[in-house]
Formats: structure tokens, sequence, C-alpha cells
């Protein structure tokens, strides 16, 4: 088996990946990055980029629906075949031109899976890879469920792959992709059905939002099952009949399609941490404030794989950023995910910023709180969507905004504003005080507060 030396081995080619590798070579270290799936990581190719764009279309097709007859005529409709076309000019360029911008930058790239050999050694297809560091950012894989007949369910990979929609779509689960793939089947003439467990969409986003979500994606069609516990999948000739039950009760549906829609974990299941004398509880990494193992100083973690900060692009970017940081100066920096906003893209989308009003109870902190349907506000009437809504927590005191909860219109551009108000400390009476530009939905902020 060939040995090659390098200062860092990076285990992933997604953004953390992209993002410590850069930062590494520019210093001069010997880098190499290897993945067994085409580069380019989940958001670029499985994740974020390509479902935002199946998401814009049905944006489009939804705000038509909702305009016609004020003002606008005539029906439309979702080509699947020519949004899947428009979906790959995104991604199917991308492997390839990743892997050429590592070789211009002189990092050396691999393809196939990584494996431990020792504490600081990795294996891929032959070749012995020594490395003074090593970074896991191999991302996230679906969830084991462990209920018979698993094995049936599609990913949300194979979701956004399809050639063809199918008529009667099962999503197994309440989370991210559940929601925001229902709200693009449906509008794409799939009837979709979405199971989940617990008692209601969406656990991390605020409850009183989420009911007005959940209103709103009954009201599309699509047939939201809460308290739903799917207890195994059966697969007969090119149907699928899943088996669930609910408040006791079995309950079974027949469908052409099930999607595994019910959680993710870091993607370490193959890597043979053991080897490296890498610790992990739960299924993810154990590591310290620097985003380093425990157990192996020569590892780091990073997104998705690090299970540390919220499982999203910009942490993964900026955990890949932070981790390159320590192992080249020495554990000097700490990630600090305040003001991290997160976003369902639903159709409208629904976000969310700092604490919700739970957490900042927990905490002690004294708070006041706005709250509103806004269904009547201007932005709601102008675009003809009624779900729309908001929830501000400010710190009596301090005025300080701790947390901002938005379903509606440009939900996902507005959460922006608070996000950088709670990360920079801007007082709510500062954006109060901003004159915005009119009519647009930021300038509904000052009325949140």
């Amino acid at each position: 088996m060939n040995k090659k030396s390098y200062d860092l081995v990076v285990i992933g080619t997604g953004t953390a990946a992209q993002a410590a590798a850069s930062r590494c070579r520019a210093e001069g270290w010997r880098v190499a990055i290897v993945d067994h799936q085409p580069f380019g990581g989940t958001c670029a190719l499985r994740g974020c980029d390509p479902k935002k764009v199946l998401v814009g279309v049905a944006e489009v097709l939804d705000h038509r629906r909702r305009l016609n007859g004020k003002g606008l005529a005539g029906g439309a409709a979702i080509d699947w075949g020519e949004l899947m076309a428009f979906k790959r000019t995104f991604t199917d360029p991308l492997p390839a031109s990743l892997e050429e911008s590592f070789a211009k930058k002189g990092i050396d790239a691999f393809h196939g899976r990584a494996r431990f050999a020792g504490e600081r050694a990795v294996e891929v297809e032959g070749e012995t890879l020594e490395a003074r560091f090593v970074l896991l950012a191999c991302g996230a894989a679906p969830a084991k469920l462990g209920f018979p007949g698993e094995e049936h369910l599609a990913s949300s990979t194979a979701f956004m792959e399809l050639a063809a929609l199918p008529r009667r779509i099962v999503f197994v689960g309440g989370g991210y992709i559940a929601c925001e793939f229902s709200h693009v089947a449906e509008r794409a003439g799939a009837h979709v059905t979405v199971l989940q467990q617990g008692g209601r969409l969406l656990p991390p986003f605020d409850a009183d939002l989420v009911a007005i979500l959940t209103e709103r994606t009954r009201a599309l069609g699509i047939d939201v099952r809460l308290g739903t516990a799917v207890e195994r999948v059966e697969k007969k000739g090119a149907v699928f009949v899943v088996r669930a039950k609910a408040k006791g009760e079995p309950v079974s549906l027949e469908a052409d399609l099930v999607v595994h829609a019910a959680g993710r974990v870091p993607d370490l299941g193959t890597l043979r941490l053991e080897q490296a004398r890498v610790e992990t509880a739960k299924g993810r990494p154990k590591l310290n404030e620097y985003l380093q193992s425990v157990s192996n100083a020569a590892v780091y973690a990073a997104g998705d794989a690090a299970a540390s900060g919220p499982p999203l692009t910009p942490v993964a970017g900026y955990d890949g950023a932070i981790a390159a940081e320590n192992m080249i100066k020495g554990n000097r920096r700490k990630p600090s995910y305040r003001g991290v906003p997160s976003v369902c893209f639903t159709v409208p989308p629904i976000a969310a910023v700092g604490l919700s009003e739970a957490q900042a109870r927990k905490q002690g902190l004294e708070f006041r709180v706005k709250s509103e349907k806004a269904s009547g506000w201007y932005t709601a009437r102008q675009s003809a969507e009624p779900a729309y809504g908001f929830k501000v927590l400010v710190e009596k005191g301090s005025d300080r905004i701790l947390g901002a909860h938005l379903i509606g219109p440009h939900a996902d551009e507005v959460i922006n504003l608070f996000a950088l108000a709670i990360r920079q400390g801007i007082a709510a009476g500062a954006l109060e005080d901003t004159l915005f530009a009119y009519p647009t939905s930021t300038s509904d902020i000052k009325y949140m507060l």
C-alpha cells in the first residue's frame, strides 16, 4: 500500500471541508481531500442549493395562483422534467469544477471511502495518507429508524433526482425535508401525506407560527398526520404500503414513493473511528470547545460531522475556518453560534433566530413579547398570502433582541436583519429608529418590536 504524507487530510468536500482545506493550503501546508461521493458536499449537490431551485419554481406557481382573479389570468403548472433539467444546470458542473479548483490550489484530491488506519493515518483506495491533522467534514446521513422495511425509504437525495414525480408520496417525519419537499411536490401535482410521530411539525420553530404553517399546509391539500408513528413499510410490486399507528389505532397507506424525512446524523459509520482513538457519544464525535477531538488531538471536526452548532451551511463554513485556524495557530478560537438564523423553505417560509420563549424563561430573563398573526398587514394582502405572522422577544432594561420568529413572504430575508441585531448587539430601539425602504417586508420590522 502506497504511503503519502500531509499536514492535513480532510474527509469530505462540502462547505466545511473547502473552507479548511483552502485556509491551510494558503499557509503552505500539504493538504489532501477525500470523498466517496461526487465532490461538492450536501449543500451544493444534494441539499440547500438544488432544493432552493425547486422551491423557487413552486413559489412562482403559488404566487401566480394566489393572484388569479386579482389581475392575473390563465393557468400555470410545473413541468417536473424541465425543473429537474434546470436543477442539474447548477449541480452537474460542480464536481469537475471543484476538482479542477483543488488541483489549481495544489490540494491533492482522492475519490473513495476514507477509513482510519491509525491515529494520524487514513486509508483510501489503496493509499495510506499520513497526516499531522485530520479534519472530519464528511457531513450527515439519514438517521437509522429501526423499523422493518426501512430499506424501502428513499433519501432526500433520491427525491431530488426523480426523473418523474410519483403520484402518491408519503414523507416519514415532520422536519425540514418533509415540510419543504411536500410543498414542492404538492404544487407539482402529487398527492402528499406527511406522517409525524410528534405532536407538531418542525419542533425547532415557534409552536404558534408552526400552527399557522400547518394550517396553510393542510389548506394546500397536503395530508398532515400528527402523532402517527410508522411501524413498517412493505413493498408489493411497484406499490409501497406504510403501516403506522395513531392514538393506538392502526393506519395503512399506499404510496408510490416513501421518503425518509426523520432526521440526519453525522456520517461517521464507515470511518473506523476506533482505529484513530476518536471517542463518540450518541453517534457524534466528542469534541472540546475548539472543535478538537477530546481523545485524539490530531483530529478536528466541522459542520454536520461535528454536530457542534446548528446543522446549517453557513455554520459549516464557519466551523471549517475556525478548525483550520486552531490547527495552524494552536487552539485559540471558539465558535459562537449566537444569532444564527434558520429557515425552513416552505411556501411561505418560516424562520427563526435567537431564543424561543421557553429558552428565555429557562434562562430567567425578563422580556416582553410582541406576537401577531398579521394576515391583514399590507405585506400579506399585497401578495395574497394569508400565512403571515411573527413573534419577537425583547429583553427588558437592555432592550436587546433575544429572539425573532417569522412566517410569511420574504421571512427568509427579513430574519437576517434580526440575526444581525442579535449577533452584533443592536438594540430594538435602533431598529425601530431605522428608516427602511417602503413598501417592503423589511419595513414591517419596526411594527414587530
